[in-house]
């Protein structure tokens, strides 16, 4: 796939929510599998994703954004950014379709959640990740994160805090 081909749409919800849902449903099934093998951690990905569609005004502006990549009509990733503190945002549900990984799009998201970051005026971005998720952590710490110490507005609960690295990045 030529990355170059993958449009980033900001912030349309218009005609887009369904997709957005079913990348949200995606990312969390496969996320969710992925921590009952290592971890044996369930999540209540039905809970997680009605609260999400409830509150995506979350994701929008002023000082938050929803980036959905795109492949002509067909959607295949997702970047959110949320204010968790003054000028500090928090990247959540980063996701790329498995079939296309490795083609650039996980970074062509997390540049453009920078920028948008950037834009917003936040001086620094967060984000949680399963240990688990090495690919991504290489990606981010090429992109300037480093590890940090679990930090209060993660949604993370705490006992769960040994599986997870937590990240930032100064802007």
């Amino acid at each position: 796939m030529d990355c170059s081909i993958v449009s980033i749409r900001k912030n349309n919800l218009q005609g887009n929510l369904d997709e957005i849902q079913n990348l949200f449903w995606e990312y969390l099934e496969w996320a969710n599998m992925r921590l009952n093998q290592e971890y044996s951690i369930n999540l209540e990905i039905k809970s997680i994703i009605e609260q999400d569609m409830q509150k995506i005004e979350m994701f929008m502006y002023p000082y938050s954004r929803l980036l959905l990549a795109k492949d002509g009509d067909c959607p295949v990733g997702i970047v959110c950014i949320r204010k968790i503190l003054q000028g500090v945002g928090e990247i959540k549900r980063m996701y790329v379709r498995p079939k296309l990984r490795g083609h650039g799009i996980g970074r062509l998201l997390l540049e453009s959640a920078v920028l948008e970051s950037r834009d917003i005026g936040y001086s620094k971005i967060r984000l949680d990740s399963t240990r688990f998720m090495k690919t991504a952590h290489a990606l981010y710490k090429s992109a300037g994160f480093y590890e940090i110490d679990p930090y209060l507005e993660s949604e993370i609960p705490s006992m769960f805090h040994q599986y997870w690295v937590f990240m930032e990045k100064q802007l």
